[in-house]
């Protein structure tokens, strides 16, 4: 298949810059895998959606302050990081993801805000690349980002992150700091729907997968065959998969929260759909043809043109179907990607 074969056509008026004025009350547009029939909710309404008995997983990682902004010592030119992966056990060594990767080069020194200087090394994986790797005297920690690190916010959100990002670019239920991008689908959910969806007998259980380049890297080959995705880290708790597995031996459906939740599902079982607890890493790729092995139903943002988002949900519900949804989703005027509003796919 080719990756223009997933482009839409879509206003830069609906490209959510910032988001709603309140958490949990976004637009969903409910999609049938089965015929493509849409219907059109609120967030409200998701209880309602769903039958009692479904077991909901979600994306509990929480997003690291990873753009930093370094100094050039040699020239006083500012230079943006996008801290992706440590790359030593003494946590010195990090993979980065710079703008204008050719005049980062070996032996370059940045200066950060707080003063600590990183020095850029060799790595024959970086060669020809956008990826350049960072060293250290010392060990780069959470409080090092917190100090000298930004949200990560999408390039598609065109403006500098605030103190209100720190905030609403977090799900409520995010524990495990490590990810460069939001699972943006969890960003709907409040302690209320969250309880509301209890009450319904509907379960709630969490896994990790922490968000880097596998996720949000674009598509640059004509044929999306020839898409590498990077690896993403990710860990499912013993006890959930036990939960998983049972839930599926009783007909049970399983939801999905996010792409990440779908992908760590989907790399984490056999080829008989059983899933497998611990950690692990993913470089999944979903495209229309792949066929799902645990996950039944999906709820999920509204994905870019020709990214490998829109083709996992094209995949998991039929790439006609996802056109046509996201046909009516611009003539409706939903606000699309990371601030946007939702789908839920059954």
């Amino acid at each position: 298949m080719k990756t223009s074969d997933f482009y839409f056509d879509l206003p830069q008026e609906l490209i959510a810059q910032k988001p709603s004025g309140k958490r949990g009350e976004d637009r969903l547009m409910l999609l049938s895998r089965n015929d493509g029939r849409v219907e059109h909710h609120v967030m409200a309404d998701l209880p309602d959606l769903i039958e009692s008995g479904t077991l909901m997983i979600f994306n509990n990682s929480r997003v690291r302050r990873s753009r930093c902004y370094g100094i050039k010592k040699s020239s006083g030119r500012e230079q943006e990081f996008m801290f992706l992966k440590q790359l030593s056990d003494s946590g010195d060594t990090w993979h980065t993801m710079v703008k204008g990767a050719k005049k980062v080069r070996e032996g370059n020194v940045y200066q950060f805000p707080d003063g600590s200087e990183g020095t850029i090394i060799e790595n024959p994986e970086d060669e020809g690349s956008e990826f350049r790797t960072i060293k250290f005297p010392f060990c780069i920690d959470e409080d090092w980002f917190e100090r000298n690190g930004h949200i990560p916010l999408p390039p598609y959100i065109r403006r500098e992150d605030t103190e209100n990002d720190a905030e609403r670019y977090q799900t409520i239920y995010a524990s495990e700091t490590g990810s460069a991008a939001c699972p943006t689908a969890g960003l709907h959910f409040t302690e209320e729907l969250l309880q509301k969806l209890k009450d319904k007998n509907i379960g709630l259980e969490w896994i990790t997968l922490h968000v880097g380049l596998g996720t949000f890297l674009p598509v640059r080959v004509e044929q999306i065959e020839d898409h590498k995705m990077h690896e993403e880290v990710y860990t499912v708790p013993y006890d959930v998969a036990e939960k998983i597995n049972a839930a599926k031996k009783e007909g049970r459906p399983i939801l999905a929260v996010g792409t990440t939740s779908v992908r760590t599902l989907e790399s984490a079982c056999d080829e008989n759909g059983r899933v497998k607890g611990g950690t692990g890493s993913t470089h999944i790729f979903m495209y229309p043809g792949y066929k799902f092995k645990v996950v039944d139903q999906m709820f999920t943002n509204f994905h870019t043109p020709e990214s490998t988002l829109i083709m996992l949900v094209s995949a998991f519900a039929g790439r006609e179907n996802i056109l046509s949804a996201y046909q009516q989703a611009v003539e409706q005027k939903y606000r699309f990607f990371s601030y946007g509003d939702a789908m839920l796919i059954k």
